[in-house]
């Protein structure tokens, strides 16, 4: 729920940590839950032989999902940050702590942060809510982002929902979109899908090609029945 410091390989969960104590967190909107934090160096994660842990980015925020641009010299990491995902007052978005729904700099809501081979930061957080929803659902969370064409880019697709994981009911708002990555401005590009209990917003890694693909199929099979028709 709040793991969030210095050290990280892959740093999980909603969170907005400030330093109190040298192995202490704590999130401002729940004073009195300080937690511990120390990700060590990797040594529980178990690797096969020839293969080491190192970290690339540290000090995020729930990361759900990840995508590359560029070549194996040169590339750039995308990097999205779930925002608010688990329902809890701890987490809630809207709460003044975080300085308001819009504000670029709200750890609850969803965003992509931009890193260069090297794991510095180089641009974000894009897509942040904005007031004229030109960003991502506040509420969350975000699950996933790909390119259209994998390393050599496109579109970046993204896909959000605005109803937290186990939110109860069903509203219909999980969505696939489309992300500037010069501007940070999410475009929807399919909306109205189901969330249920969980957020439907599916996976995207190694599904465009099939999204894409599908669709052009669709098109290719209707345009000659409507010819044939007129």
């Amino acid at each position: 729920m709040v793991y969030r410091g210095s050290g990280v390989h892959l740093a999980r969960g909603p969170s907005c940590l400030i330093p109190v104590a040298p192995d202490a967190h704590q999130n401002p909107a729940c004073p009195g839950e300080e937690v511990f934090f120390n990700p060590g160096n990797g040594e529980d994660i178990v690797l096969l032989p020839g293969y080491k842990v190192s970290v690339f980015a540290k000090g995020l925020n729930f990361p759900t999902g990840i995508a590359f641009l560029g070549t194996a010299k040169s590339f750039k990491v995308f990097v999205l940050e779930s925002g608010h995902g688990l329902p809890s007052r701890c987490n809630d978005q809207t709460n003044p702590v975080f300085g308001g729904v819009d504000s670029l700099s709200n750890p609850m809501t969803p965003d992509i942060l931009v890193f260069n081979q090297d794991g510095t930061k180089i641009a974000g957080p894009l897509g942040k809510p904005t007031a004229s929803d030109g960003g991502f659902q506040a509420a969350g969370p975000a699950i996933d982002i790909a390119f259209e064409n994998g390393l050599q880019g496109g579109r970046l697709f993204a896909t959000d929902s605005n109803q937290a994981t186990h939110g109860g009911g069903q509203n219909n708002s999980s969505r696939i979109v489309t992300v500037d990555i010069n501007t940070g401005t999410v475009t929807p590009f399919i909306t109205g899908l189901p969330t249920g209990d969980h957020p439907a917003a599916a996976r995207l890694q190694g599904r465009l090609d099939l999204l894409v693909t599908g669709l052009h199929d669709q098109l290719r099979r209707c345009r000659p029945r409507q010819q044939w028709r007129t």
